[in-house]
């Protein structure tokens, strides 16, 4: 995908410091424009900024609001997490997909409880400790938990980088240095969560550029050339299609387990369309992977 330069447009300068400004000071105008009124958003509790950051890895916003909120409901502090069986969390967790991250976040409710007494940490070297956080998400809650001047870099992020400042493929070392420039000194928090509400609705895959609030700014609009987003800062990558993968059947085994334990032949009918060899290998992924608990033939989710 080519986006030819408007020969009404005036030529801009988008790298280098003085690019940096002019685009940071466009976005700061555009902010209260493309804000997205969601309601973890500058919440007074980290921890229900962290849940939400673990919620979004590869899960678009809009599927989280509801899970989300019923989530922070049960669960409104690390302990009260903590305190609760895998199974429970797993079952709030339900209609996100990915279960994996509710057990990892399970574990992190855990050593907040016992070694952070309760509390999430500021210090993101310190949250990629906790599991199933790393740097996109420590940098993510410290910033917008706290206020740490750290810069996220997810693949909304990416795309903007690549495409408005750069107009190139960016390496993923060169996009986390571009992000890390393009930070403003203070106030970066609302500065990361502009970039990101950019990205979601106007730089995504199929960009909107002509309803775009900083179109004036952006060197691939300027310029012209191929997309450089497309795999850029390696947080582009496609994902493999969700139909008929082993994600929808391990999810259609939990979904059925969340009323009660089945046995294996109870539960081929949620696989009736699969080979005996797959719902073997679909089965023994979950059970390996900590989320379903075995007893002879009967399965359930974990219960603790």
């Amino acid at each position: 995908m080519s986006s030819p330069r408007r020969d009404d447009a005036p030529t801009v300068t988008t790298s280098g410091p003085s690019g940096h400004v002019a685009f940071r000071r466009a976005l700061r105008r555009a902010a209260p424009t493309i804000a997205r009124p969601l309601p973890w958003i500058a919440h007074e509790s980290p921890w229900a900024v962290l849940v939400s950051e673990v919620m979004l890895q590869q899960t678009q916003s809009s599927r989280v609001i509801e899970p989300w909120t019923r989530f922070m409901a049960r669960f409104p502090t690390p302990s009260s997490c903590a305190q609760a069986s895998l199974k429970d969390v797993l079952t709030e967790w339900r209609g996100l997909g990915y279960p994996r991250r509710a057990k990892s976040l399970h574990e992190a409710a855990r050593v907040l409880r016992d070694e952070f007494h309760d509390v999430v940490p500021r210090d993101p070297a310190q949250l990629r400790s906790l599991p199933g956080v790393g740097p996109y998400t420590a940098n993510a809650v410290a910033s917008f938990a706290y206020g740490v001047p750290a810069a996220v870099l997810d693949t909304n992020v990416g795309r903007v980088l690549a495409r408005a400042i750069a107009n190139r493929r960016l390496l993923p070392r060169e996009a986390r240095t571009l992000a890390s420039e393009l930070l403003p000194r203070t106030n970066s928090a609302p500065f990361n969560q502009a970039m990101l509400d950019l990205g979601a609705q106007f730089c995504r895959s199929a960009p909107r550029c002509d309803r775009c609030p900083v179109q004036a700014h952006c060197a691939w609009r300027q310029r012209g050339g191929e997309d450089p987003a497309p795999l850029s800062a390696s947080v582009s990558r496609r994902q493999s299609p969700f139909e008929g993968s082993n994600r929808q059947l391990r999810g259609r085994v939990m979904n059925a387990l969340r009323d009660g334990p089945h046995s294996r032949s109870q539960l081929g009918k949620y696989l009736v369309d699969v080979t005996a060899p797959r719902r073997a290998e679909v089965l023994a992924g979950l059970v390996r992977d900590g989320l379903i608990s075995r007893h002879a033939q009967t399965f359930s989710l974990p219960a603790d």
